[in-house]
């Protein structure tokens, strides 16, 4: 900026100097008198010139957004490790594997829009099962499947039809999440005027939504957590533990 100012200043100073020579000799050519050139009339015209010269400038097309994994590539960068599970050895997905399916689910959810992260993916499916493939029971012995724990009338709404495929079941998880966070804000709208607490209770809320039927859940208000099940309560504080576990193991991988 400074090199082009002290550019068009000299140009519009030569340019105020040539009138001025031509004055002259039009003087001494001409006893008629010759109207003179006005400074600022030339440096106007040296802008103009400039404006008409100076390159158009580049327009580059907007990075387009990306696009959650698909769920063959995901499965294609999924790795397991074996643990041992009640006395047995069984096959898990690594720490890596679990942080690259939680986010993936969150996004393709959309969970941001709704204040819930990837961390909040990982610690419902921490409280559920702790990445360890199960089959659990409701109270009424229905069974829970999978990785999210989810009876298969609610995995058919969903659309899960492979509760044992960690990417169909952590999706589907998210997307129940999604409904879940919808349900407490509207039982919890009232507290929005002090932002960290209604933050905490959104996702208490998407727990009470995740463990308990709706005659349960309608109980909850937002502030009677204390009055809930103890399942419940649990499931609360693991899964905020899991989403706290999920930041630092994103922080240790990527030291």
């Amino acid at each position: 900026m400074r090199s082009f100012a002290k550019t068009s200043a000299r140009t519009a100073f030569s340019v105020a100097a040539f009138g001025a020579v031509a004055i002259l000799s039009s003087q001494v050519s001409s006893a008629a008198p010759v109207p003179a050139v006005k400074l600022p009339a030339a440096a106007a015209a040296v802008a103009a010139i400039q404006a008409k010269t100076a390159p158009a400038p580049v327009l580059r097309p907007a990075a387009p957004a990306a696009r959650p994994a698909s769920p063959t590539t995901l499965r294609s960068l999924m790795k397991f490790e074996t643990v041992r599970w009640g006395g047995k050895p069984v096959q898990t997905l690594d720490e890596g594997s679990r942080l690259l399916l939680a986010r993936a689910a969150a996004d393709q959810a959309g969970l941001r829009e709704f204040g819930l992260s990837y961390q909040d993916v990982y610690g419902i499916i921490e409280a559920e099962t702790s990445w360890i493939q199960r089959t659990g029971s409701s109270k009424d012995g229905t069974p829970n499947l999978g990785l999210a724990q989810f009876e298969p009338r609610t995995a058919k709404d969903l659309g899960l039809t492979d509760p044992s495929d960690p990417v169909q079941a952590v999706f589907a998880a998210a997307q129940y999440m999604k409904l879940g966070a919808q349900w407490a804000d509207s039982r919890i709208g009232h507290l929005k005027s002090n932002p960290a607490l209604y933050a905490a209770k959104l996702r208490e809320g998407v727990s009470v939504h995740y463990n308990l039927s709706i005659k349960g859940r309608n109980k909850w208000n937002g502030l009677n957590t204390a009055q809930l099940p103890v399942e419940t309560q649990r499931h609360i504080r693991n899964a905020a533990a899991g989403a706290k576990e999920a930041a630092e193991l994103a922080r240790s991988l990527t030291a």
